[in-house]
């Protein structure tokens, strides 16, 4: 039996063996479950939100394309040379084989997807019209300073949350104030590092309304896996509308509760890493929690509700390893309660 005849008979011989009925199960739960990331609540590139990351997607596609045919064209060479007759080749045979699969081939494919690749810089490098930054967001140990200007050149800070309006071309500085970090929301654009020292910046325009979750996708510390960041695409008149409330001050506590807790507050010491404007809180080494009932999560990971301020201060250590942020599990539980009262009703 020559070797041609004998590849045949041991295909054959796997195609009906119980070993590849039984690799085929798993091999269909993987591609499926390949298929569900894409639909869960994960952050994923394939249901673009930006014009950025619709461009990404595209050329995301149109790579897998080339990688498939490049593959496919591969995979029949192979099974041309395992299965057909055996007889030599001529060396012009050989000769074209080679030049034409192992040269021309991988030239001209690599070629067109770098083309392709290089025509979609040009948009994702706009900066928007007049190139100044819609937000500025810094990395820290582990967690998103954002600041977000005003049309009077101040600024208001929010923590872990960022919001843009809809079909407005902008840019964002990234920063770091520590260690590398890198700043990726992937429904709406690609990633840029966040470098200590350094300045860079990443195009965003949102073309659909709703939340989106950014990661950190570059290894930093303890926490990296919980430096979350929501960014909230919003129609223009309602970002406008929720600019101007974010830079007023904090409405007065209205509860007995919540005046308690702010008295707490400012007596155990917040205010020297947290601001509050509008009261003596001045801090600024810690997020500003002027308006932080109304933000979406606490620390990027936690409901934003009491409950969720409650587990923040006692457990902080826990639910971010080597957070900056002591625990005040040494508070009594009703000094607790009215903390977290007085800091979800900074709306």
């Amino acid at each position: 039996m020559g070797p041609a005849a004998l590849t045949r008979t041991r295909l054959a011989r796997w195609h009906r063996s119980p070993r590849r009925r039984a690799l085929g199960a798993p091999c269909l739960i993987a591609l499926a479950a390949g298929a569900l990331l894409a639909c869960g609540d994960a952050p994923s590139a394939l249901r673009p939100a930006g014009r950025d990351a619709e461009r990404i997607a595209e050329l995301t596609w149109i790579m897998l394309a080339g990688a498939v045919v490049v593959w496919a064209l591969v995979i029949a060479a192979a099974l041309y040379t395992v299965l057909r007759r055996h007889r030599t080749h001529t060396v012009r045979q050989a000769r074209w084989f080679i030049v034409g699969g192992g040269v021309v081939l991988p030239t001209v494919t690599l070629a067109a997807l770098l083309t392709v690749g290089l025509a979609v810089l040009p948009d994702l490098l706009d900066l928007g019209p007049d190139g100044q930054p819609v937000a500025r967001v810094v990395g820290e140990r582990w967690w998103w300073r954002v600041r977000q200007p005003l049309p009077d050149g101040t600024s208001v800070e929010l923590a872990n949350e960022l919001r843009l309006p809809v079909g407005r071309r902008g840019a964002i500085a990234v920063e770091s104030a520590d260690v590398v970090h890198s700043l990726w929301v992937p429904a709406l654009a690609g990633k840029v590092d966040a470098i200590p020292g350094r300045t860079t910046w990443l195009g965003v325009e949102p073309t659909r309304a709703g939340a989106y979750r950014g990661i950190c996708a570059e290894y930093c510390g303890l926490s990296h896996a919980h430096m979350l960041l929501s960014v909230v695409a919003m129609p223009p008149d309602a970002f406008a509308r929720w600019l101007d409330h974010q830079a007023t001050p904090a409405r007065p506590a209205r509860s007995e509760p919540a005046r308690r807790g702010e008295h707490l507050f400012l007596a155990t010491g917040c205010g020297a890493c947290h601001a509050v404007r509008g009261t003596p809180a001045e801090g600024a080494s810690g997020p500003d929690l002027t308006h932080v009932g109304s933000r979406r999560t606490i620390a990027g990971i936690l409901d934003n509700d009491v409950e969720g301020f409650r587990r923040w201060l006692v457990d902080t250590p826990h639910l971010k390893p080597g957070a900056l942020m002591p625990a005040f599990d040494m508070l009594p539980p009703e000094d607790v309660d009215a903390l977290a009262a007085y800091l979800e009703g900074l709306q």
